[in-house]
């Protein structure tokens, strides 16, 4: 199956605006911005046969352009990255069996995350759109009730059904728990990582259908195909000693530069 990757980015984010801009340090203190961390992430996973960023805003085009990247125009009518990825799949002429949306927010995702998503949905003809979870240590757990905690939107968790079938997104903190758990220790709880692989037929089904009440008061754009009775299949991810956070509010930026500095990352 042709796999296409693309990375939506606008710069009028409700939260962050120019998020995508944003400069993050390496381990070496050296600093490049998100898009391109994110694209650099995108242009690691194998087996993918083209890698776009899906803009809206010159800006990000021009950045964009200066390290090499494919850019391709979308509407600013887009209300979220999958109506953007689906308008740019048609305005590239289609023809890709998959699309991977890795969301221009999310440099620290690994390239084995894309790949095991993506063999997640060949494996499962039934599914129509795929989307990686990783088991929460309770570090993470820490971090997603410190956020909620103290009023920020922080990472979105998920629960699932025993055939891996998501049942729920949410920006609280699901399924409920008051244990305090080790840092290193598994919970309950899964972390809903931002990337998501969708055959080419329900991407452009997506902006077809109207915003429904879970999507608008969660603000998840993957809540519109459960609410219309799409099977989204959760594929768990493991971490491999690798740390995750998304750059969601211009506080993680910090926690990004900490994380990337643990690890080594230039």
């Amino acid at each position: 199956m042709s796999v296409l990757i693309s990375i939506p980015a606008r710069y009028a984010s409700h939260r962050y605006p120019g998020k995508p801009l944003v400069p993050l340090k390496g381990a070496s203190g050296q600093s490049r911005t998100l898009i391109r961390r994110s694209w650099e992430a995108a242009m690691a996973v194998e087996g993918v046969d083209r890698v776009v960023v899906a803009t809206d805003d010159s800006r990000i085009r021009d950045e964009a352009e200066s390290f090499g990247a494919e850019v391709v125009m979308t509407s600013s009518a887009c209300s979220n990255g999958t109506e953007r990825c689906a308008e740019a799949h048609a305005a590239i002429g289609g023809g890709y069996e998959i699309v991977v949306n890795l969301q221009g927010d999310a440099p620290l995702t690994p390239a084995w995350f894309v790949s095991d998503l993506v063999e997640g949905l060949r494996a499962a003809p039934d599914a129509e759109i795929a989307t990686p979870v990783l088991r929460c240590d309770g570090r993470a757990l820490a971090t997603l009730k410190a956020d909620r905690a103290e009023g920020r939107v922080g990472g979105t968790t998920a629960v699932f059904d025993r055939n891996n079938r998501a049942l729920y997104f949410s920006k609280e903190v699901v399924p409920y728990t008051a244990t305090i758990y080790a840092p290193e220790a598994e919970t309950p709880v899964f972390h809903h990582v931002g990337v998501y692989a969708y055959r080419a037929d329900a991407l452009a089904s997506y902006a077809e259908w109207p915003h429904g009440p879970l999507e608008r008061l969660e603000g998840l754009e993957q809540l519109r195909f459960l609410e219309n009775g799409r099977h989204v299949l959760c594929v768990e991810v493991e971490s491999r000693g690798r740390l995750f956070w998304e750059l969601n509010n211009p506080q993680d930026v910090i926690r990004l530069e900490e994380m990337m500095a643990e690890m080594g990352v230039e």
